[in-house]
């Protein structure tokens, strides 16, 4: 017996594995340029042979970075698309996508050209994508301690409190991190993105999680931990927290409008609506008593009951339709659907 199992270990280490493979896979590079000039050679020499495709889109950069990488790498890789007028990260970035996509990628990376991202885990980015088990990954740098050792804390701070609004308005609550640049994304859910509204400016990558949300793509988080130099960030808070937090709302107003009253109708339709009547009830019938009642009178067990319990009730149905809402995370992904409608299209 002893040796029926020593020889059945052997064999289970014979067993081979075929992973997939990164040459072939049709992966494209999308870096959006904007007065990056002092890092993007040393970005564009860091990328992997394995990797088909540049796609360098100058974004109207005053220090036209189009014409200097161009004229400064051999990489012939390389793709220079320049855009007649400044149409932010986002703008660059689907300009960039639309190109890779028209040459032939299957897996579009888009990173940044501030030499901030670790391309040595480009890897971890792009494998669930070709395992199929996601239609869209992102960097996060909150899943270990070490990783936010070198993240200045006002970065930490900010970061926390937009992933937690990112949760609420596009409805992934399996994600953190939303403003990560580092990112990967399947070339049909990519064409279907870029037919949508999407923010061109700095709150394009938490817009494009929303957008990913109304066609039910599946989202995975890829541990990546951040770096910092001497790179010039462009982005100013306090410019932004007004109008990210507007954005956030109307998403989330447009996301449970649309998933669970137009394109659904569920157990947390109903918790939305019985919980949000009993909350007002309960609160409109407080407010009024209070109103109309005579100096000194107190309230009656009655009287609080009334107000209390659709109140309590209310806010015991809300919080049901936000469990629901926690658990209903797209986990199916769609690109192979898409991919065979599109295969079948050809024929």
């Amino acid at each position: 017996m002893p040796i029926e199992r020593t020889t059945r270990r052997k064999k289970a280490h014979n067993i081979s594995f075929d992973g997939p493979s990164l040459p072939g896979a049709g992966v494209w590079i999308v870096i959006p340029c904007y007065r990056v000039r002092d890092h993007i050679l040393s970005v564009i020499g860091k990328i992997p042979p394995w990797v088909e495709g540049i796609v360098c889109v100058d974004d109207h950069c005053p220090d036209l970075s189009g014409e200097f990488i161009s004229a400064r790498t051999t990489d012939p890789r390389v793709v220079v698309v320049r855009l007649d007028e400044n149409q932010g990260v986002g703008g660059a970035t689907l300009k960039g996508y639309a190109e890779a996509e028209r040459r032939g990628g299957r897996i579009l990376v888009k990173i940044d050209g501030d030499d901030q991202m670790d391309l040595s885990y480009l890897p971890h980015l792009v494998t669930p994508i070709l395992l199929e088990e996601a239609d869209y990954t992102k960097g996060n740098r909150f899943t270990s301690i070490s990783h936010l050792a070198v993240m200045p804390r006002v970065r930490i701070f900010g970061n926390a409190a937009l992933s937690f609004a990112a949760k609420v308005s596009t409805g992934y609550w399996n994600v953190f991190d939303p403003t990560n640049g580092f990112t990967a994304i399947e070339a049909s859910v990519a064409r279907r993105i870029m037919e949508k509204r999407i923010s061109r400016r700095f709150f394009f990558e938490t817009d494009l999680l929303y957008h990913l949300g109304t066609l039910r793509a599946v989202v995975r988080d890829v541990p990546i931990p951040a770096r910092y130099g001497d790179e010039v960030s462009n982005l100013r808070i306090t410019a932004i927290v007004g109008p990210f937090a507007l954005r956030h709302v109307q998403n989330f107003i447009r996301r449970v409008v649309g998933q669970y009253f137009v394109r659904d109708f569920t157990v947390a339709t109903v918790e939305l609506v019985a919980g949000f009547l009993g909350l007002v009830f309960g609160a409109i019938y407080a407010l009024n008593w209070l109103a109309t009642r005579e100096p000194g009178q107190a309230a009656s067990a009655g009287v609080v009951m009334a107000a209390a319990l659709p109140v309590i009730i209310g806010v015991q149905l809300l919080l049901q339709a936000l469990n629901f809402d926690v658990l209903n995370v797209p986990a199916r992904p769609v690109h192979p659907y898409l991919r065979a409608i599109e295969r079948i299209a050809r024929t």
